[in-house]
């Protein structure tokens, strides 16, 4: 006995009309016919009494009607209490991604401000590139994701500009220009120059390219690294200077001082464009509530970018 086969009996015992049955159930009566008799055939007797003008229930059909009622309540009810404790969780959670700029510089006060707001949503967090990040909202596997917004955006997904983070050079501690206060392009264009792989780092990677195709200059590249961790360390053993994000100060590196970086002009060349992605026309009220405590806090962020 099947709990679809029940459902079939119910609804024709209740219409005694296979056909109205048939048609509230969305199926054609043939079909309903026959998960009746194998309803009967599993159950050993006749359900209905059928005659060429009318359908009745037997004993036993009315028997089971009570009982066959009492257990779909029963599994409805269950259904409704398992999808609501599912969308109850779902609510308590928010699984966000960001790039390694984002966790270390724009995460730390927003998820403070958030736990603060919202302590009853427990926010997981993923750290990956942009290129890795942006697929996992589209599968699901991420409800939020801060990121460098791509040339070419996927039209699923949707973006909010966030802020511009600002570049600065890391030069090895002893390095005669380390004591500074601020560096210009034409002072390290004879520099090692370190630079992120393009492929999985493109913002990054351009960054020092159109920064010294703005100064009219040719950056002496010596060394590619994947990532931001890498580049600083082979900083700290002067293999080479690197423009970065100013959140890289935050990593406790020895032998590593960073310079502030004035542009020959200013303008968002000189910086990294960060922003969320989700995914289009979704909803999602945890998302929702950190976007609106991103959005209230957003000024106070930027400047610390």
């Amino acid at each position: 006995m099947e709990l679809h086969q029940l459902r079939c009996f119910v609804a024709a015992a209740e219409q005694l009309h296979f056909g109205h049955a048939a048609q509230q159930l969305q199926m054609l009566p043939s079909a309903l016919g026959r998960q009746i008799r194998l309803l009967e055939e599993d159950l050993g007797t006749r359900l209905f009494a059928r005659t060429t003008r009318a359908v009745s229930l037997t004993e036993d059909g009315s028997t089971l009607l009570r009982d066959a009622r009492a257990i779909l309540a029963k599994v409805e009810a269950v259904e409704s209490n398992l999808r609501n404790r599912s969308r109850a969780g779902a609510a308590r959670r928010l699984r966000v991604g960001a790039i390694d700029s984002a966790a270390a510089g724009l995460l730390p006060p927003l998820l403070r401000d958030f736990r603060d707001k919202h302590p009853e949503i427990a926010v997981q967090l993923l750290e990956d590139k942009t290129v890795r990040l942006l697929p996992k909202i589209l599968t699901g596997a991420l409800d939020l994701a801060f990121v460098r917004p791509p040339d070419s955006a996927d039209k699923r997904l949707e973006f909010r500009d966030l802020l511009q983070e600002t570049a600065i050079v890391a030069f090895p501690q002893r390095h005669a220009l380390a004591e500074r206060k601020s560096i210009t392009l034409a002072q390290i264009a004879d520099e090692a120059m370190l630079v992120p792989d393009r492929r999985s780092r493109p913002h990054s990677h351009d960054l020092t390219i159109k920064l010294f195709e703005q100064a009219g200059l040719t950056p002496r590249i010596v060394q590619v690294a994947d990532e931001k961790q890498t580049i600083i360390h082979l900083v700290a053993t002067k293999l080479g200077v690197a423009i970065v994000p100013r959140w890289t100060t935050r990593m406790a590196v020895s032998g590593v001082r960073f310079v502030p970086l004035r542009p020959k002009q200013s303008g968002p060349i000189g910086r990294l464009p960060l922003a969320a992605a989700w995914l289009r026309g979704s909803r999602d009220p945890a998302r929702d509530a950190m976007l609106a405590v991103l959005e209230a806090r957003l000024r106070s962020y930027a400047r610390e970018a």
